[in-house]
C-alpha cells in the first residue's frame, strides 16, 4: 500500500507541479505569483459575469420567489 502513496507523491512532485519550480526561484514577487494573479482575475471576471446574469433574471421576473416554490419550505 505504501508504493501506491509513493506513486501519488511521484506523480505530483515530479510531473504535475514541475512547472511551479520555475516560479520558485524568481526574484520578483509579482512574477513568482503570476499564476495566482491569473486565477484571481479569472475568478473575478466570472463573479462579475454571474452577478450580471443574476440581475438579468431578477429584472425579467423569471425567478420563482413564492414561499411554496420548494416543498421543504
Amino acid at each position: 500500500m505504501s508504493k501506491f502513496f509513493y506513486g501519488i507523491e511521484d506523480l505530483f512532485v515530479n510531473y504535475l507541479f514541475a512547472p511551479y519550480d520555475f516560479f520558485r526561484f524568481m526574484e520578483n514577487w509579482w512574477s513568482s505569483n503570476s499564476v495566482n494573479w491569473i486565477f484571481f482575475v479569472i475568478g473575478f471576471v466570472a463573479m462579475i459575469y454571474w452577478m450580471k446574469e443574476l440581475k438579468l433574471f431578477n429584472d425579467r421576473g423569471e425567478e420563482d420567489k413564492s414561499i411554496s416554490s420548494h416543498s421543504y419550505l
